[in-house]
């Protein structure tokens, strides 16, 4: 089934395209491919980036909008993403990046379009686990840049994936957040007597 891709803020597109056009923002990107990219560069399949900073002990995941990541396309490939984020004047550029994601990225996104239902793509980002995933959103009609997981949605772990969590597996939310909750929620300290 086809994907339904939220449409990015104007302003973050607007954002994109300029520093694309921007010959010292290419320049010093810390990407090699885009800078040596052979033709028109675009960017595609903006994705809204969320970010689960915690999980409540009642297992409720406490996720937050950081930015629209747009992978940007080069011939018939992703050779780079431009990532914006949001600040007291708008939607801005924040940095060009390359790497494994972007190529899992695409991987997830070519998966998730087989798949038998309708999904809204979006990121969820675990930073305490250094974890990034697809976040396949089964009400396509929401708005991309709010909401927490339903349990039956779908994370699509991307690679490298934390140990013991396979890469490229897709999850319902109610199977992996438990998962997630106890590798997150650390240890309690354990008081010996003198």
């Amino acid at each position: 089934m086809p994907l339904q891709v939220p449409p990015a803020p104007a302003p973050a597109l607007r954002s994109v395209l300029t520093a694309l056009g921007s010959p010292t923002a290419v320049r010093e990107a810390r990407t090699p491919s885009l800078r040596t990219a052979q033709g028109p560069t675009t960017p595609e399949l903006p994705l809204p980036v969320h970010v689960m900073d915690r999980i409540t002990p009642e297992g409720v995941s406490a996720t937050r909008l950081a930015g629209w990541r747009f992978l940007i396309r080069c011939g018939d490939r992703a050779v780079a993403a431009a990532e914006t984020m949001l600040t007291p004047d708008g939607w801005a550029f924040s940095h060009f990046f390359e790497g494994p994601y972007i190529t899992s990225t695409e991987r997830a996104l070519h998966q998730a379009e087989a798949l038998q239902q309708t999904y809204q793509p979006r990121l969820l980002s675990l930073p305490g686990l250094y974890m990034l995933t697809l976040w396949l959103h089964g009400d396509c009609t929401a708005d991309g840049a709010e909401g927490h997981p339903a349990a039956t949605d779908l994370l699509v772990p991307l690679a490298p994936a934390p140990p013991g969590i396979a890469a490229h597996r897709p999850h319902l939310v109610a199977e992996l957040l438990p998962v997630l909750t106890h590798r997150i929620t650390p240890a309690p300290l354990l008081i010996t007597p003198a």
